[in-house]
């Protein structure tokens, strides 16, 4: 299997620390509002890659953090007369919604930085120990110039990132690329007791500690969008090899931006939309099949052409599962015959493409393809002539290749409270339109079916009479 290694900038084969295991930290949210369809496509693609190395065989520990201490989170307090605290635990069940909404699987350990102050605390004290921090009236600044890889991340030295920085200038700070481990508290702010005063964590340091504390110093994977990269990356990899010595993490990876009408989507520019919005209209198996029908590393267009045509292209595969979910209703015979078995080993072909691709950077699109080959080929050869068991088999490759992309995997078959609650409504709207012909078949087709419906006064009620 081969990864893009943003730190090196190649693909390189991936060999984890341990053995079938992979300790995996992602970037989550800042906890102060719903998050937006972008930092979604982040959430996708990484829910997918973990997904996948789990289908291959890994046993993953995802940490996807939350920031609960953050600029953006004091100001949104203030604003709704509340507390730093309430605005955090109003946002991060926010956002296990919509995660869920989207289908992204719940993260091995979700860290709220709050809860690992007294970590960060001990962390800073081993920088300044080692000489690769100072503190002035109060706050604590890394020494940028002492850690003599900084800007390999990003792939310049520290004179080049000062010559292109834009910098507040702080004439406290012993170099203007110098940045806070610790801020020194401000009339009105929540902040905690340490060596230094009373503060709060820097943003940067906040992901150090806890990829750390619950994955250990040297990790396999740290991953976020596109726009970490610099400086928040490049910041974790400093102050982490300043402190530990050691290698922060064997393996970079970052999600481009999704952009809307060709502009970075982002809240600072007003032209986001809330994955909540968006699942309004849209299934997460429509949300998730845009979001992957581009390479993870290539920024990708949303739009609403975009969105239809991806809900086209998931009907498609939909109704290859819901013929062959009828078919296995309806075809007579049960077992597969010797045809039939050679038939099912030639479909390996697309689960061999499929790995192939997935296997050479997470090549999500052609991917998707190979889906599609094998429905077309599904589509052209199984019938009510096939056996009950060569249906199943199929159906059950095609929800194995859509569960890595969380894809795929509903059924078609509505359940008999659906359908009774989907007929009711039919004829109350037939009664409406005094239709009394259709009202009347439906409730007679349900009768036979020794399905009762009741007219009360709070509406339409139905039982099954045994």
């Amino acid at each position: 299997m081969k990864i893009y290694n943003s730190l090196t900038r190649k693909k390189e084969e991936f060999v984890p620390i341990t053995p079938g295991e992979i300790k995996m930290y992602v970037c989550g949210p800042t906890v102060y509002n719903y998050f937006h369809i972008g930092n979604g496509r982040t959430f996708i693609i990484f829910d997918t890659i973990r997904r996948y190395f789990e289908y291959r065989g890994y046993k993953v520990k995802y940490v996807q953090n939350f920031t609960d201490i953050d600029d953006k989170m004091i100001k949104r307090a203030n604003e709704e007369g509340t507390t730093v605290k309430d605005v955090g635990d109003k946002y991060i069940q926010e956002y296990y919604k919509d995660a869920d909404g989207l289908n992204i699987k719940r993260a091995s350990i979700n860290p709220r930085a709050t809860e690992f102050v007294e970590d960060i605390i001990e962390f800073i004290s081993g920088l300044i120990e080692k000489g690769y921090a100072y503190e002035v009236d109060g706050d604590v600044y890394f020494r940028t110039n002492k850690f003599e890889s900084y800007g390999q991340l990003i792939g310049q030295n520290l004179e080049d990132l000062k010559v292109g920085a834009r910098i507040n200038v702080d004439e406290r700070k012993e170099d203007p690329m110098d940045f806070a481990l610790w801020k020194a508290q401000k009339p009105g702010e929540p902040a905690w007791d340490s060596p230094w005063g009373k503060g709060r964590p820097g943003w940067h340091i906040e992901c150090s500690c806890m990829a750390k504390k619950l994955l250990g110093e040297t990790i396999d994977i740290h991953a976020g969008g596109v726009d970490l990269t610099f400086p928040h990356h490049e910041n974790e990899i400093a102050q982490s090899e300043a402190l530990t010595g050691k290698k922060f993490a064997n393996y970079w990876m970052h999600g481009a931006f999704l952009n809307i009408n060709n502009q970075k989507m982002s809240k600072s520019l007003n032209n986001f939309l809330t994955a909540r919005e968006i699942l309004k209209d849209y299934s997460a198996d429509v949300v998730r099949f845009l979001m992957l029908s581009g390479h993870y590393r290539s920024p990708l267009n949303f739009s609403d052409d975009l969105l239809e045509s991806a809900k086209s292209s998931v009907e498609r595969m939909y109704n290859a599962i819901s013929n062959l979910e009828n078919l296995i209703d309806e075809v007579e015979k049960e077992k597969m015959d010797d045809n039939e078995r050679e038939y099912l080993k030639s479909l390996d072909v697309y689960r061999q493409k499929y790995i192939e691709k997935m296997d050479d950077d997470f090549n999500t699109a052609d991917a998707i393809t190979a889906i599609f080959d094998l429905i077309k080929d599904i589509n052209t050869n199984i019938s009510i002539n096939s056996s009950k068991e060569l249906c199943q088999e199929v159906l059950s490759l095609i929800r194995e290749l859509g569960s890595p992309l969380g894809i795929l995997q509903n059924s078609t078959k509505l359940s008999l409270e659906d359908e009774v609650e989907e007929l009711i409504r039919q004829r109350q709207e037939a009664r409406k339109n005094k239709n009394f012909a259709l009202a009347d078949k439906i409730r007679d087709d349900l009768k036979a079916r020794n399905i009762i419906l009741e007219d009360t006064p709070q509406g339409v009620r139905w039982k099954i009479i045994k």
